[in-house]
Protein backbone atom coordinates (compact mmCIF):
# COMPACT_ATOMS: atom_id res chain seq x y z
CA UNK A 1 0.00 0.00 0.00
CA UNK A 2 1.47 3.39 -0.96
CA UNK A 3 2.32 5.82 1.81
CA UNK A 4 -0.30 8.53 2.38
CA UNK A 5 1.15 11.91 1.41
CA UNK A 6 -0.18 15.28 2.48
CA UNK A 7 -1.31 15.96 -1.09
CA UNK A 8 -3.32 12.73 -1.25
CA UNK A 9 -4.86 13.37 2.17
CA UNK A 10 -5.94 16.90 1.18
CA UNK A 11 -7.30 15.64 -2.14
CA UNK A 12 -9.30 12.96 -0.36
CA UNK A 13 -10.65 15.51 2.13
CA UNK A 14 -11.71 17.80 -0.72
CA UNK A 15 -13.50 14.94 -2.48
CA UNK A 16 -15.34 13.98 0.71
CA UNK A 17 -16.34 17.61 1.37
CA UNK A 18 -17.61 18.03 -2.20
CA UNK A 19 -19.59 14.80 -1.97
CA UNK A 20 -21.23 15.97 1.27
CA UNK A 21 -23.09 18.65 -0.65
CA UNK A 22 -23.92 22.24 0.31
CA UNK A 23 -23.84 23.42 3.91
CA UNK A 24 -27.16 23.43 5.77
CA UNK A 25 -29.02 26.73 6.02
CA UNK A 26 -28.26 26.88 9.74
CA UNK A 27 -24.53 27.21 9.10
CA UNK A 28 -23.07 30.51 10.35
CA UNK A 29 -21.66 31.31 6.91
CA UNK A 30 -25.15 31.43 5.43
CA UNK A 31 -26.24 34.06 7.94
CA UNK A 32 -22.99 36.02 7.78
CA UNK A 33 -24.22 38.55 5.26
CA UNK A 34 -27.40 39.26 7.16
CA UNK A 35 -26.70 41.35 10.24
CA UNK A 36 -30.45 41.57 10.75
CA UNK A 37 -30.42 37.90 11.74
CA UNK A 38 -28.72 38.88 15.00
CA UNK A 39 -31.40 40.28 17.25
CA UNK A 40 -31.12 42.83 19.99
CA UNK A 41 -29.85 41.66 23.35
CA UNK A 42 -29.51 43.31 26.76
CA UNK A 43 -28.36 41.19 29.67
CA UNK A 44 -26.09 41.04 32.68
CA UNK A 45 -23.26 38.56 32.19
CA UNK A 46 -20.89 37.94 35.10
CA UNK A 47 -21.94 41.22 36.66
CA UNK A 48 -21.38 43.26 33.49
CA UNK A 49 -24.15 44.71 31.34
CA UNK A 50 -23.77 43.65 27.72
CA UNK A 51 -25.96 45.02 24.96
CA UNK A 52 -26.17 44.54 21.21
CA UNK A 53 -28.36 45.88 18.47
CA UNK A 54 -28.39 46.53 14.76
CA UNK A 55 -26.83 49.94 14.17
CA UNK A 56 -28.04 52.29 11.48
CA UNK A 57 -25.53 54.43 9.65
CA UNK A 58 -22.47 52.49 10.80
CA UNK A 59 -20.47 53.41 7.73
CA UNK A 60 -17.11 53.67 9.48
CA UNK A 61 -17.63 50.62 11.67
CA UNK A 62 -16.47 47.16 10.68
CA UNK A 63 -19.30 45.61 12.67
CA UNK A 64 -21.50 45.29 9.58
CA UNK A 65 -24.11 47.58 11.09
CA UNK A 66 -24.16 45.93 14.50
CA UNK A 67 -23.22 47.69 17.75
CA UNK A 68 -22.13 45.91 20.94
CA UNK A 69 -21.62 47.57 24.34
CA UNK A 70 -20.07 46.43 27.62
CA UNK A 71 -21.17 48.62 30.55
CA UNK A 72 -22.16 51.33 28.07
CA UNK A 73 -18.78 51.42 26.29
CA UNK A 74 -18.80 50.32 22.67
CA UNK A 75 -17.00 47.05 22.00
CA UNK A 76 -15.57 47.10 18.49
CA UNK A 77 -16.82 43.92 16.76
CA UNK A 78 -16.32 42.61 13.25
CA UNK A 79 -17.79 39.68 11.32
CA UNK A 80 -15.43 37.25 9.62
CA UNK A 81 -16.01 35.83 6.14
CA UNK A 82 -17.01 32.48 7.63
CA UNK A 83 -19.85 34.00 9.68
CA UNK A 84 -18.00 34.10 12.99
CA UNK A 85 -17.40 37.31 14.94
CA UNK A 86 -14.35 38.79 16.66
CA UNK A 87 -13.86 41.79 18.91
CA UNK A 88 -10.97 44.08 19.66
CA UNK A 89 -10.66 42.33 23.05
CA UNK A 90 -10.75 38.73 21.84
CA UNK A 91 -9.44 39.19 18.33
CA UNK A 92 -7.96 35.71 17.89
CA UNK A 93 -10.90 33.78 19.31
CA UNK A 94 -13.79 33.84 16.80
CA UNK A 95 -17.28 33.18 18.15
CA UNK A 96 -20.63 32.51 16.41
CA UNK A 97 -22.58 35.68 17.36
CA UNK A 98 -22.10 39.27 18.54
CA UNK A 99 -23.57 38.23 21.92
CA UNK A 100 -20.89 35.55 22.22
CA UNK A 101 -18.27 38.20 21.31
CA UNK A 102 -19.53 40.39 24.17
CA UNK A 103 -19.42 37.48 26.59
CA UNK A 104 -15.90 36.52 25.43
CA UNK A 105 -14.78 40.12 25.97
CA UNK A 106 -16.18 40.10 29.53
CA UNK A 107 -14.35 36.82 30.19
CA UNK A 108 -11.10 38.26 28.83
CA UNK A 109 -11.41 41.55 30.72
CA UNK A 110 -11.65 39.68 34.04
CA UNK A 111 -13.31 42.64 35.75
CA UNK A 112 -11.18 45.37 34.12
CA UNK A 113 -13.10 48.23 32.50
CA UNK A 114 -13.44 48.30 28.72
CA UNK A 115 -11.69 51.39 27.41
CA UNK A 116 -13.07 53.17 24.34
CA UNK A 117 -11.50 51.99 21.08
CA UNK A 118 -9.37 54.79 19.55
CA UNK A 119 -11.28 54.64 16.25
CA UNK A 120 -14.45 55.64 18.13
CA UNK A 121 -12.90 58.75 19.69
CA UNK A 122 -12.22 62.04 17.91
CA UNK A 123 -8.60 62.77 17.07
CA UNK A 124 -6.95 65.24 19.47
CA UNK A 125 -6.01 68.65 18.11
CA UNK A 126 -2.37 69.07 17.43
CA UNK A 127 0.37 68.48 14.92
CA UNK A 128 -1.00 65.11 13.74
CA UNK A 129 -4.62 66.19 13.47
CA UNK A 130 -6.20 67.35 10.22
CA UNK A 131 -8.81 69.36 12.16
CA UNK A 132 -8.21 73.00 12.95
Amino acid sequence: MPELSRRRALTAAAVVAAAAGPWPASAPAMAAGHHDSHGTFDEVYKGRRIQGRPAAGAGHHHGAGYAVFVDGVELHVMPNADGTWISVVSHYDPVPTPRAAARAAVDELQGAPLLPFPANRPAPKGIWSTRT
